[in-house]
């Protein structure tokens, strides 16, 4: 299970005249994508990821303002980094989500701005969303079958979600990513139904291994109920036919990319634990409540809300500063095959 290669001659030269060069990490990786957590409440209870009863989330004041997250992007951008995607938890929950689009999306240098969901409430959201600068969205949706929806997804409704990704595609969030955790016993068969979608609809579906964050009866669930993307693309194609692979433009994308015969749209695999990707990561996060989470597989976290709620008279180089210095600090890689993974945060507590 070999890693991709390491990213020394796989990226552009880097950086703009006008903001910083993208920084690179001690393996010479370019580090340019900052996903930002904006909340770890969620409206739903997927079984690999939050259990139904027993869970804190965190209290409003620890939560990272608007104000916070723009300061954040501005001091991302000073150094390089270029794409954002917001998170949660469930980031709709939010009720000042359309300012954080609007503050993130005036940041000059910010060059793409997305969004994780599941879309339950963007059916009213999108357009406002799309007003406000967002670029795109990915939606969780492990099924097109309502019943495995609500087993699976937990206070999920499949009606619910396909109104929220038709709202999006029709308010401009383009190109539409759906992401899919593939989990045994729930939901593996339901794979040729979504990969099906991309023949007639310029969709991507991405099928993800499921990885084991945090402790628990979820993270149990994560190691008993692992489905291999070598599995889960020998299942498509018995169904439907053969994948063409799509060289990739962007040696960073997690998702190795296929498309069937005649298709409009993609099929791709996200498979961190049977083809680990961790040698072209180009990714940083930062968590609701103002950590630089330095590797999602990893525990290794730098604190940034004291800096951003200080009296320093200059926060944004403050914070620049802590996040290069985070860059330098991150991983090589995870130790899935080794049994470890997260024992501090679960994946809702970390934005995927």
């Amino acid at each position: 299970m070999g890693q991709r290669p390491r990213a020394a001659t796989l990226f552009r030269a880097g950086g703009s005249d006008n903001y910083g060069s993208v920084p690179r990490d001690s393996f010479n990786r370019e580090i340019d994508y900052l996903r930002m957590s904006v909340i770890d409440a969620c409206n739903l209870r997927c079984v690999y990821c939050m259990p139904l009863e027993g869970i804190r989330f965190l209290p409003k004041d620890e939560l990272l303002t608007p104000a916070e997250f723009e300061t954040v992007a501005r001091a991302a951008v000073s150094v390089g980094f270029r794409k954002f995607r917001l998170t949660g938890g469930e980031p709709t929950l939010r009720l000042d989500l359309v300012e954080i689009v609007e503050r993130l999306a005036r940041v000059p240098g910010v060059e793409g701005l997305a969004l994780t969901t599941n879309a339950l409430l963007l059916t009213e959201l999108a357009p406002a969303l799309k007003r406000a600068g967002l670029n795109r969205i990915n939606v969780h949706l492990d099924s097109l079958d309502p019943a495995t929806v609500e087993r699976q997804m937990r206070w999920g409704s499949f009606e619910k979600i396909w109104r929220g990704i038709v709202a999006a595609e029709e308010a401009g969030l383009t190109p539409i990513k759906l992401n899919s955790v593939v989990t045994a016993g729930y939901n593996e068969s339901d794979v040729v139904e979504l990969a099906r979608l991309t023949i007639e609809r310029d969709w991507h579906v991405r099928f993800i291994e499921l990885m084991p964050l945090g402790g628990g009866e979820c993270a149990t669930l994560s190691m008993k109920r692992y489905v291999s993307n070598i599995e889960t693309r020998r299942r498509i194609e018995s169904a439907i036919g053969p994948l063409a692979e799509i060289p990739s433009e962007n040696l960073a994308d997690e998702s190795r990319n296929y498309q069937l015969a005649g298709a409009r749209g993609v099929v791709g695999f996200i498979s961190p634990v049977s083809e680990p990707y961790c040698g072209t990561c180009n990714r940083m996060r930062l968590t609701a409540d103002g950590k630089f989470h330095l590797c999602l597989l990893n525990d290794d976290e730098l604190d940034v809300r004291k800096a951003l709620r200080s009296n320093s008279s200059d926060v944004i180089a403050d914070v620049a500063r802590i996040l290069k210095r985070a860059v330098q600090l991150k991983p090589t890689g995870h130790h899935l095959l080794e049994g470890r993974s997260t024992q501090d945060r679960s994946m809702y507590q970390i934005g995927g």
